[in-house]
């Protein structure tokens, strides 16, 4: 097991699944992180060097990810709401946000902002 930023990875699971895992880093900032840190696309986590591991724990913790980055998106959807703004109100509503349909087919916009109204 490796431990990187409070969260350990079997050492088969492959480095960019493992960093894909944290809330806010995709592909892309896989892709850059990896590159940057010299890291193979198909190392495993268990093939990293220590070195390697305290540099991505290192560049992980000057992103803003996990839960700084779901209390910034609530706070964003809160200002929204407290402002009274168009936005705001769909989302205290539980309907689409961006333009969607609203006629039929809104259950998935229902789904995604039942999370955030209740914040």
């Amino acid at each position: 097991m490796v431990f990187i930023l409070g969260f350990n990875f079997p050492e088969s699971r492959l480095v960019k699944s493992a960093l894909q895992s944290f809330y806010g880093v995709g592909p892309r900032h896989t892709q850059r992180l990896m590159a940057k840190l010299y890291i193979h696309d198909t190392a495993r986590v268990g093939t990293l060097a220590d070195k390697q591991v305290l540099d991505l724990t290192a560049e992980l913790s000057n992103m803003t990810i996990e839960n700084d980055l779901r209390r910034k998106v609530q706070d964003n959807i809160k200002r929204l709401r407290d402002m009274g703004a168009y936005r705001g109100r769909r989302h205290a509503m539980g309907m689409p946000v961006r333009g969607q349909r609203t006629r039929t087919q809104t259950a998935t916009a229902g789904k995604l902002n039942r999370v955030e109204r209740f914040g």
